[in-house]
């Protein structure tokens, strides 16, 4: 394994995951204007149910196959990395066809019980995507072990592209039939994202097939394990990353409860308090997963890379990988953190032009919760180290007190009138503090990593404030022109935004360079790094 492989893998990642949300966000604004509120409800009461069902089933194995492939493949047993891939492939073979029945068999009685009937056959129409995802999560999986993530991001936004056409002319076909009717095309989008997924990363799989046969007849000999044995193996990484994933959901579930409670024992309608959790989760909240799906392809990539180095016990490049990743993750999320915060205003104004009021109100909360993704970036970099080097518990531990303090502040907090939802943001971000802080110390204490400060943290931060100070300066400027010349506060604000996190990104990437924060070596390990290097001497004259 060559360390380009860890962010060629990363960037690749992250470009399809971004390709993913802003398809996804493609998606649901004209979806809701098909389908309108009614409609949604459908959709909405069956899509958490099948997302739910997906963490479980998904979560982990991937992960497990992805270390335990690269283990394999490190010390040259490749047909051993090989067997792993087909019981795992079983595995989730199975689960899948017991979750999708659940969910197809159950519908009636799931949607009755959450009170909402008229979802039945949106459940129904998702309930097969939960047999045809994890058996494509198995193939990703292997091929993410062997450092490959073409074949992921490749399906992955195949995937998206089907869901999304799909599921929109099904919506629009269907509306006539009723919006019963229209949310389940919708949902079957789902599904057929699944299948085409399936079928791209099967067949990319079979163009790889000679290359995959060479390396098994090149594989060292030597006792096979048990099949039971790597069973066995793979639910033990497994189980603990799965509990993982779904801890913060569970306690997102709890927050909805404590947070309207709190803001109705302190003097907020209930209505009111229902408005205001409805800008912290459906309009502020949502805009933290664009950086995170960067620092997430981060994270997928380093788990197979410190596996392979931590196997072979080659500890110099184990803690190169460590470093490079964490300092990788603070260069992508300190200008994210810090660009939300400067234009925390101006951003929820240009997506929500319609609700104004709202938009203003939400602000202060998309300031407090972007703070925080400096935090979860961490989070999710170091949570892939600990998986690499067989500690999956150890994260799955500091989200949990991560998450305990997360209620505790916001029971707090969101009871204080003069603060009310703002509280619940600031308890999301002392969980991920929190979380943070106590990876950082097992991962020093497990790979003895020494992280350079100034290189890590003190020149992407100087990069990013200074950012920041052009951007809201921009912005300013840009703004106050624009608005004496283009009647539309709404149109003036929106060029004036997108103007000015254009230029942010070109000033944090010329201070970057200017600051020597990136070397040309490491660009060298980026696609088209030779092309990236040439600029970068341009910059050093």
């Amino acid at each position: 394994m060559t360390k380009k492989s860890f962010l060629q893998g990363a960037f690749i990642l992250g470009v399809a995951g971004l390709i993913i949300k802003v398809l996804g966000a493609i998606f649901r604004i004209p979806l809701a204007n098909i389908i309108g509120d009614t409609g949604m409800g459908y959709y909405q009461t069956a899509y958490p149910v099948y997302v739910l069902l997906l963490t479980l089933s998904t979560a982990g194995v991937p992960v497990a196959i992805s270390r335990m492939v690269a283990e394999r493949s490190a010390i040259g047993e490749t047909y051993e990395a090989y067997r792993v891939f087909r019981i795992s492939f079983s595995l989730l073979f199975t689960i899948g066809i017991v979750s999708s029945g659940i969910l197809f068999f159950g519908a009636d009685m799931i949607v009755n019980r959450l009170g909402n009937p008229g979802a039945k056959y949106a459940m129904m129409a998702i309930a097969p995507a939960l047999f045809f995802v994890p058996i494509m999560a198995a193939t990703r999986g292997y091929f993410q072990g062997l450092q490959n993530m073409k074949p992921t991001a490749i399906s992955q936004v195949i995937e998206q592209l089907f869901r999304v056409a799909v599921g929109l002319m099904l919506a629009i076909f269907l509306t006539s039939k009723g919006l019963e009717y229209a949310a389940a095309g919708a949902s079957f989008g789902a599904t057929a994202g699944a299948i085409a997924g399936l079928i791209a990363i099967l067949l990319i799989f079979f163009y790889y097939k000679k290359t995959i046969k060479k390396r098994l007849r090149r594989s060292v000999g030597g006792l096979r394990e048990r099949s039971s044995r790597i069973l066995a193996q793979i639910l033990i990484i497994a189980i603990p990353i799965t509990i993982g994933a779904a801890i913060m959901p569970i306690m997102n579930t709890i927050d909805v409860a404590i947070v309207i409670n709190r803001l109705s024992a302190s003097g907020f309608t209930s209505e009111a308090a229902n408005s205001l959790y409805g800008q912290l989760t459906g309009m502020a909240g949502p805009l933290i997963t664009f950086p995170q799906v960067l620092t997430q392809a981060i994270s997928m990539s380093l788990v197979p890379a410190v596996a392979s180095a931590y196997k072979r016990k080659e500890i110099e490049f184990l803690r190169y990988n460590v470093e490079l990743g964490l300092r990788t993750a603070l260069i992508l999320g300190l200008p994210c953190a810090l660009g939300l915060m400067t234009l925390s205003e101006p951003i929820m104004l240009l997506l929500y032009p319609a609700q104004r009021a709202s938009a203003i109100s939400a602000a202060p909360s998309l300031f407090i919760l972007a703070f925080g993704v400096i935090f979860l970036a961490t989070v999710q970099t170091l949570t892939g180290v600990l998986q690499g080097i067989g500690r999956q518990l150890i994260p799955v531990r500091n989200i949990f007190i991560g998450a305990l303090v997360k209620v505790a502040i916001t029971y707090v907090l969101t009871g204080i009138p003069s603060i009310n939802i703002r509280g619940a943001a600031v308890g999301t971000v002392a969980a991920y503090i929190v979380a943070s802080t106590l990876n950082l110390l097992a991962v020093r204490k497990y790979t003895g990593a020494k992280f350079d400060m100034k290189l890590t943290v003190a020149k992407p931060l100087t990069a990013a404030i200074v950012m920041s100070v052009c951007v809201y300066i921009v912005y300013r400027f840009s703004f106050a022109i624009l608005g004496n010349i283009i009647e539309s506060a709404n149109l003036a604000n929106a060029i004036s935004t997108a103007g000015s996190i254009v230029l942010g990104a070109l000033v944090y990437g010329f201070v970057l360079i200017s600051i020597r924060a990136i070397s040309s070596e490491e660009l060298k390990l980026l696609p088209k790094g030779e092309k990236l290097i040439r600029i970068f001497a341009r910059f050093k004259k």
